[in-house]
Order: structure tokens, then C-alpha cells, then sequence
């Protein structure tokens, strides 16, 4: 699978493989990959359907998972510390449930454990409309409902770029990635024993602060950290704030 996936790999040190979310790709992250790069190997990656990399048979969590153990054993990496953003961070617990050997530690970001019941049916219009009407509609609502009011107000380059992103999907894919969220059904975080750190917005109506403390109350040991004026873009509108709080994490269980 790995040779349909676009990848990017850079620095050396241990490996840290980064996993976008919905709407997302590797780029998600290229605030973050400057500052590890200097420490570590960051491989970054899009998930098939997303950003440069070809829609798969298999769009769902499960083949989401299997594409990050795809990179891993491409690149020789047996285990790596695992980031994930948003719906990243729902494939990052299966994965270190399904394969903990793999999973030096964990790094969610705007964490889901599985989209609420209600928020389901909501993900399935949203494809509907990819398909009917392209992205444009979609990046707008995405811009608007997700990025805080100081980013909307002081960083329109921020929301600019989130836009650019969720504009270049093709709709296709965007629309089975709505889907296979839509379907996702929440990992066992209790088994989880590997280092775990949360990273949230005040601001983040998708992984709101009460569900990311829920979230993390069950997961043994979890660390969590919310920062302020901060949506649901966390690496692009805290990019400062999450690199410390990663760098310090990584160096902590390294």
C-alpha cells in the first residue's frame, strides 16, 4: 500500500510518524516538522483519499490503520512515536490498541474517541454534498465553524490556508473520508499503555475541552493540555504552543 501513499520523511533521530485529519494533509503538520525535525525523524504522510495520495478500496479506519503500519514497515521503523490530528488521532488508537508494540507513544491533537451519535448522520450529508457540489461550500463552513474567533480576526493567513487545503480535495475522496469518520466506533482507550498526551482548543467545537478531559480520564497516566484562543486547527493556530508541548513530551518518554 505504502507505494500509493504520498510520504515525506525528514531529520533523523528516533521516528515520530505524523497523521493528518479529515480534510487534512501532511501539511497539517509542517509547523510541527521544522521544530522536530532537529530531534527526530518525522514521516508524514496522506492518508488515502486525502491530499496527494489515491483513493484505496478500502477508505475506514481499519484501512486508515493499515496505511500507517504500510509506512512504518516501508521506511524499516518497527516503533515510533505516533502523532495524529483529529480524525488522525481516532486511527492512532486503534492503532496502539491493534498493534501497541508498534507505539512508543502517543500525541493526540483536537482528539475524537469516535464521532457522537448525533454528529454522524451530519458527516454522511457532508459527503452527500462533496459529491453534489465540490469543496468550495464545504471549506468555507469548515473555515468558519472551525478556527477560533482570534485566529478568524488576527491570522487570516491561517484560515486562508485551511481553506486552500480542504479547496484542493478531491471531492471523491473527501466525501468517503466523511464516511468512514462517520462509521467510526471508539477504540478501547482503556488498554492503552503507552505515554499518552492531549492537545486541545478552548475553541475547538470537534474536540470540545469536557470531551477531550473525558477522553482523557480513560486513558492511564494521559497527559492533557488546553490552549487558549485556540479552534479546532490547532498545529496551524497554536503552531508555538503545540511545539513545545511536544518537543518536551517527545524528549520526556525518548
Amino acid at each position: 500500500m505504502a507505494q500509493h501513499l504520498a510520504v515525506e520523511v525528514h531529520g533523523a533521530g528516533d521516528p515520530v510518524i505524523l497523521v493528518h485529519g479529515l480534510g487534512g494533509t501532511s501539511n497539517v503538520f509542517t509547523p510541527q516538522v521544522g521544530a522536530l525535525s532537529r530531534f527526530f525523524q518525522c514521516v508524514r504522510f496522506d492518508l488515502p483519499g486525502s491530499g496527494r495520495s489515491a483513493i484505496t478500496d478500502d477508505v475506514s479506519i481499519s484501512g486508515f490503520v493499515d496505511a500507517v503500519v504500510a509506512v512504518l514497515d516501508s521506511r524499516g521503523i518497527e516503533r515510533a512515536h505516533v502523532v495524529g490530528h483529529s480524525l488522525g488521532t481516532v486511527v492512532c488508537q486503534h492503532l496502539a490498541i491493534r498493534q501497541p508494540e508498534r507505539v512508543r507513544s502517543l500525541s493526540l491533537i483536537g482528539p475524537l474517541h469516535a464521532p457522537p451519535e448525533a454528529a454522524r448522520p451530519a458527516l454522511r450529508d457532508r459527503a452527500a454534498k462533496a459529491r453534489a457540489d465540490g469543496m468550495v461550500g464545504i471549506a468555507d463552513a469548515v473555515v468558519q465553524g472551525g478556527t477560533s474567533a482570534d485566529t478568524k480576526a488576527n491570522r487570516p493567513e491561517v484560515a486562508a490556508f485551511v481553506r486552500e487545503i480542504l479547496m484542493r480535495q478531491d471531492p471523491e475522496g473527501y466525501a468517503r473520508t466523511c464516511e468512514a469518520l462517520a462509521a467510526a466506533e471508539p477504540a478501547d482507550v482503556a488498554r492503552i499503555a503507552c505515554p499518552t498526551l492531549l492537545i486541545t482548543g478552548d475553541e475547538d467545537g470537534t474536540a470540545p475541552p469536557p470531551a477531550v478531559r473525558a477522553l482523557a480520564s480513560k486513558i492511564p497516566g494521559s497527559n492533557l493540555r488546553i490552549l487558549d484562543r485556540c479552534g479546532h486547527w490547532t498545529t496551524f493556530e497554536r503552531p508555538a504552543a503545540v511545539n513545545e508541548a511536544l518537543v518536551n513530551f517527545l524528549f520526556s518518554v525518548a
